[in-house]
């Protein structure tokens, strides 16, 4: 064989490697993210239907831990498990995000209270509880949460 052809026949597998990856990873990743899209042509929508029933026969307890809301979730091992002062702190959360997802590679949690008054007002305190709680909750190699005021501003954050 000549040089040219050699360096042809190279790229040619290369790029059929290369496309039988990326295939295979986006049908991997496809299937499992389709329901998570804003958007879906009306094929997908009437595909996803004939789906839904494998999702009917999981127990009853998966169904409602999966509809109690991060927050609720977090407020209810907290109640189980945490002090009075935990409990305390906890009842003022009002949303708890990014807990349900985590890679240990850079796991972030938002957790949101009805304080007011930012760093220097009266959650700081409390946020620090919370922040434990959440940790004692959840775990992560490389994670943190943070927690915020009614009107957004951070109050503390803490490792889980």
């Amino acid at each position: 064989m000549g040089m040219k052809t050699k360096i042809a026949l190279g790229a040619v597998v290369g790029i059929a490697v290369i496309g039988a990856l990326s295939a295979n990873a986006g049908d991997a990743d496809g299937d499992a993210k389709s329901g998570n899209r804003t958007s879906a042509s009306a094929g997908e929508k009437t595909g996803g239907a004939s789906e839904a029933k494998p999702a009917d026969d999981k127990p009853s307890e998966d169904k409602a831990e999966k509809k109690a809301s991060q927050a609720e979730q977090f407020k209810a091992f907290v109640q189980k498990n945490g002090t009075s002062k935990d409990k305390d702190a906890v009842s003022h959360v009002t949303k708890v995000q990014g807990a349900d997802e985590q890679n240990d590679i850079l796991d972030a949690a938002d957790v949101y209270t009805d304080f007011t008054g930012g760093i220097m007002g009266e959650g700081t305190g409390p946020a620090k509880l919370i922040a434990s709680a959440f940790a004692d909750w959840k775990d992560s190699e490389n994670g943190l949460v943070t927690i915020y005021d009614a009107d957004g501003e951070l109050l503390g954050n803490g490792q889980f």
